[in-house]
């Protein structure tokens, strides 16, 4: 039984449509987050499965009951927003019980269940304080023990931690997750960031203009991308898209770049795909599937590779990594790698590509091929 299933969901403003032909399903307990640039239509998706939006056409189920016509108060989900939403003359204890009382739960079940959610999210000594004397974290685990008490099928988040600085959401997400392993309840995550996504989600259903470009799990996404935007919004530095066509030789299918040599850089046997000669495709290479010449990873890995040269315009050393800003067959690349194997800009130096890790696209219609 699915806890949430969406189906041919449509959403329009007027002539503007902005949810299209929308299908997805989280099985129970799992972490779906809906990812996309901004304008892409994954908050009003949540804003809809809440109760906040209605549809244009199409159906939203809970459960298997099709929850389109009830109130969100209703629907038995806890939302999670991203201001925070505490009111601010409450204490927490008070935020936290507020919507326990308007269900006129007894005193000594809300002290109960206040105290479990308040030691899960390690809030205890916050209790008494108002929002005002809270750090930004403190609000936000506060948000999240509000929505807790309620005990939920669902639970939404609406971009939670964009609102924090950098280290703070990299400890906040560790907290979430452990909150959705403790807990085991289905949740909602929306987010513009593919990081949070990529670390918190069991499955990631990536938007673009209101369309769903896929929804899998974060190695398909990252490893077998849909289309060029899958592609090119997941993973950080983006992927390298090149221009190339496909070659039929004696010894297989490979690709030559255009701009380049003319070299064949052979694909991987399993690999090839049904296309004919000379056609016309977009090659795709992750930053971090590049290595140095003399490392050879992809070789002592036993995966196929090729070897290209690179022309190196400029270095971002960041501490862990180096970003390497390049151009290879005359068309700009962006490679990642170790800081003690970094090349100087200027210089021109061979590449290993790991081919198993490519991917092919389709340049007018963009899909994957």
């Amino acid at each position: 039984m699915s806890s949430l299933a969406i189906r041919n969901l449509r959403k329009s403003y007027g002539s503007v449509e902005v949810l299209k032909d929308i299908n997805l399903e989280a099985e129970s307990g799992e972490f779906v987050a809906l990812v996309g640039p901004s304008g892409c239509g994954k908050s009003t998706l949540l804003s809809i499965i809440a109760g906040l939006e209605s549809v244009s056409s199409g159906e939203v189920a809970i459960e298997d009951k099709v929850v389109n016509n009830e109130a969100p108060k209703d629907r038995d989900i806890a939302m999670v927003f991203q201001s925070y939403a505490l009111y601010p003359t409450m204490t927490v204890r008070q935020n936290m019980t507020f919507g326990m009382e308007c269900r006129n739960i007894d005193k000594g079940t809300q002290a109960a269940t206040v105290a479990r959610v308040a030691a899960l999210l390690q809030i205890e000594p916050l209790l008494d304080r108002k929002p005002g004397q809270l750090s930004g974290g403190q609000r936000q685990r506060v948000a999240m023990g509000r929505a807790l008490v309620r005990d939920p099928k669902l639970f939404l988040f609406d971009e939670p931690l964009s609102n924090l600085d950098a280290k703070l959401r990299v400890e906040m997400r560790s907290e979430i997750k452990k909150l959705h392993q403790n807990v085991g309840r289905t949740t909602v995550y929306v987010t513009h960031d593919q990081v949070e996504a990529m670390t918190l989600a069991t499955r990631i259903a990536v938007m673009h203009q209101g369309v769903l470009q896929q929804f899998a799990t974060p190695k398909e996404i990252y490893e077998q991308p849909a289309n060029i935007f899958v592609a090119g919004f997941m993973g950080s530095p983006n992927m390298n898209f090149f221009a190339a066509k496909y070659v039929n030789s004696a010894e297989g299918g490979g690709i030559v770049l255009d701009g380049g040599d003319g070299s064949l850089l052979p694909l991987p046997g399993q690999r090839q795909p049904n296309l004919r000669d000379g056609q016309q495709v977009i090659f795709g290479v992750r930053p971090e599937h590049f290595s140095p010449a003399h490392v050879a990873r992809a070789t002592r890995k036993g995966n196929p590779s090729v070897i290209v040269p690179v022309s190196i315009d400029m270095d971002e050393p960041t501490g862990s990594e180096t970003i390497l800003m390049c151009s290879i067959a005359g068309q700009e690349a962006t490679i990642v790698c170790e800081p003690d194997e970094a090349p100087t800009t200027g210089t021109a130096i061979d590449f290993e590509i790991d081919m198993s890790k490519v991917s092919l696209f389709d340049p007018t219609s963009e899909a994957r091929l």
